[in-house]
C-alpha cells in the first residue's frame, strides 16, 4: 500500500494484516514512521515490510512492485493512500502547489492503478483514494478537489476497462478525520465545528477508514466494484 506511514496509512496497514495479509508499507518520506507501523504490525503477529519509493516515478514503482511479488509471491491487493492537501483560493494557489499536488495525487495515482492493473491476481482489489471534498465545494479545497476528482474519473473507468479480469477497482472518499495532518494548524473551536457537521457529531477515525477498505479487500467486498465509497458519517 501506498502512503503507508500515514495516519490513515498506517490503521489500514494494520487492519489489513489483521485480517491475515501481508502487507508491504511504502513510504516516500518518513522511513522512521513506516518502520513503526511495520513494528506495530509485527508485535500483533502480523507480517509486514517497509519499502520507499516516488509513486510517481514508474522506475521506482516497478521495482517495488517487482519486490512485493519476489518476496510474497504475488500482488492481491493494492491501496493507494499517498497524496498532498495543499490549500488556497483557486486565485490565489502557486502554480508550484498545484503541479505538486497533481504529481503526487494524480501522476502517483495513474502510475501505481497502471502497475496494479498489470499485476494484480484474479480475486485482487485496487483501492484509491479520493476525498468528500469532491462534494463539499469548500473554500480553499479546489485544488485539492480537483485531483481527487481525476482519481475517481480513474478509478470508475478502469473499473470497466478490467471487465473479464475478476479484479475489482474501488475509491474510499473520507470525511473529516482525525489525524495529525488534520488537527494541526486548526483551533479547538474550529475542529469541534467541522465534528458538529456530520449527523453522527464527530470525526472520522483512521480506523473507520481502515474498515472500509477491509471490506473492499475481502472477499465480502468484491461484489463492489467502480464505486466511490464515502466514509464521513454522513456530512456529504
Amino acid at each position: 500500500m501506498t502512503g503507508g506511514s500515514g495516519g490513515i496509512g498506517g490503521a489500514v496497514a494494520r487492519r489489513l494484516a489483521a485480517d491475515g495479509m501481508a502487507v508491504v508499507v511504502h513510504y516516500a518520506g518518513s522511513a522512521a514512521k513506516a518502520e513503526a507501523v511495520v513494528e506495530s504490525v509485527t508485535a500483533a503477529g502480523g507480517t509486514a515490510v517497509a519499502l520507499p519509493g516516488d509513486v510517481a516515478e514508474p522506475t521506482q514503482m516497478t521495482g517495488l512492485f517487482d519486490a512485493v511479488e519476489e518476496r510474497f509471491g504475488g500482488v492481491d491487493v493494492v491501496v493507494n493512500t499517498a497524496g498532498i492537501m495543499l490549500l488556497a483560493p483557486l486565485a490565489e494557489m502557486e502554480l508550484e502547489a498545484f503541479d505538486r499536488m497533481h504529481r503526487v495525487n494524480v501522476r502517483g495515482t495513474f502510475v501505481v492503478s497502471q502497475l496494479a492493473a498489470r499485476r494484480l491476481r484474479p480475486g485482487g482489489a485496487l483501492i484509491n483514494f479520493s476525498t468528500s471534498v469532491t462534494r463539499l465545494q469548500q473554500p480553499d479545497y479546489g485544488g485539492y478537489a480537483a485531483t481527487k476528482g481525476a482519481v475517481e474519473a480513474m478509478t470508475l473507468i478502469m473499473a470497466r476497462e478490467l471487465r473479464g479480469r475478476d479484479v475489482t477497482v474501488n475509491a474510499v472518499a473520507p470525511g473529516p478525520t482525525a489525524t495529525p495532518l488534520f488537527v494541526e494548524g486548526k483551533g479547538e473551536e474550529l475542529i469541534a465545528r467541522i465534528a458538529a457537521a456530520a449527523p453522527l457529531e464527530r470525526l472520522g477515525t483512521p480506523e473507520d477508514i481502515a474498515e472500509t477498505v477491509s471490506f473492499l479487500a475481502r472477499p465480502a467486498g468484491h461484489w463492489i466494484n467502480g464505486q466511490v465509497l464515502f466514509s464521513n458519517g454522513g456530512i456529504a
